[in-house]
Order: structure tokens, then sequence, then C-alpha cells
């Protein structure tokens, strides 16, 4: 049952050689995670932590806070109008936060890379082997056919022969 039949022209031998190396591989599935270092951990930590909804309610809460209690006279003013050092202090949140989201984005986008060029290699397999099974059916058609020319002529020689030994057999 498998035995090599020669190739169709639907199958370039190019494909047929892609085809045998991607079989060589393991089964489709998804590729393998790389380990991440303690910057990458960092980076998707700080990302996933300042990208939440949490972060910036808290966040919203304390610049009000800050605000409020730099306006009202109750307290001493730590910071008075115009802030100051609240605006310095959220100059190197920013100022560190955006290479860090960017970092974590760009590690992101390599496993996107990745991922997206394990599914092509998985879909090209897939319509390779397709092509290759359509190959083999239409192979298996086209022998069928001819063995039932085969029988089909057989049958009609037989019926000839019948119709012979009939009319020789009612002229008697």
């Amino acid at each position: 049952m498998n035995r090599q039949r020669p190739m169709r022209a639907r199958v370039s031998p190019e494909e047929y050689q892609l085809l045998q190396r991607l079989r060589e591989r393991k089964p489709a599935q998804n590729p393998p995670k790389r380990m991440r270092s303690l910057g990458d951990r960092v980076a998707d930590q700080v990302a996933a932590v300042m990208g939440s909804w949490r972060f910036i309610i808290i966040q919203s809460i304390i610049l009000a806070l800050w605000v409020i209690l730099n306006i009202v006279a109750v307290i001493q003013h730590w910071d008075p109008y115009p802030f100051i050092l609240l605006n310095l202090m959220l100059s190197f949140q920013a100022a560190y936060a955006a290479p860090i989201i960017m970092m974590s984005q760009n590690r992101q986008a390599a496993i996107d890379r990745a991922d997206a060029k394990h599914d092509y290699e998985v879909n090209q397999k897939a319509e390779l082997e397709i092509e290759l099974l359509q190959d083999k059916l239409t192979l298996v058609l086209d022998e069928e056919m001819v063995e039932l020319k085969t029988l089909l002529i057989e049958q009609q020689q037989h019926i000839q022969r019948l119709e012979t030994f009939l009319v020789e057999q009612f002229q008697k």
C-alpha cells in the first residue's frame, strides 16, 4: 500500500521535497515557546499592569488626591500649583514606561511572527498533502477507468458472441 507512484504534474519536485521536509518535522502543534529572560518577564508584567483599568483608576485617584491636597489649605502644600513635582514624577513614569512597553510589544511581535510562520508551514503542508491525495485519487480513478473500459469491451465481445450464438440457434 505504500508503493511509490510517479508524481503527476500538479505537485512539482520542489513541492514534493518541501512536503517531505515538512513531514519529517513533529506533527502540527504550537511551536515551542522559548524561555523568557528576566527583562522580558518584567517588561511583560509592567505592560500588563500599566495597560489595565485598575492601574488607570488607581493613578487617577492618586492624581486627584495630589491636586486636591495641594490646592486645599488644610495641610501644608508640598507641591503648589502648577504642580512641578507631579509633572516631574509623571515625566519619569512616562520616560520609563514607554520603552518598557515597547520592549514587551517587540517581544510579542516576534512571537506573533514565529506563530505566523508556523501557521504558514502547517497550511503549506496541508495544501501539499491535499494535492498529493488528489493526485493519488486521480491515478486510482484513471486505473479504474482503464479497467472498466477493458471489462466493457470484454462484455461487448461476450454479448456479440451470445448474439451470434442465438442467431445461429434460431436459424437451425
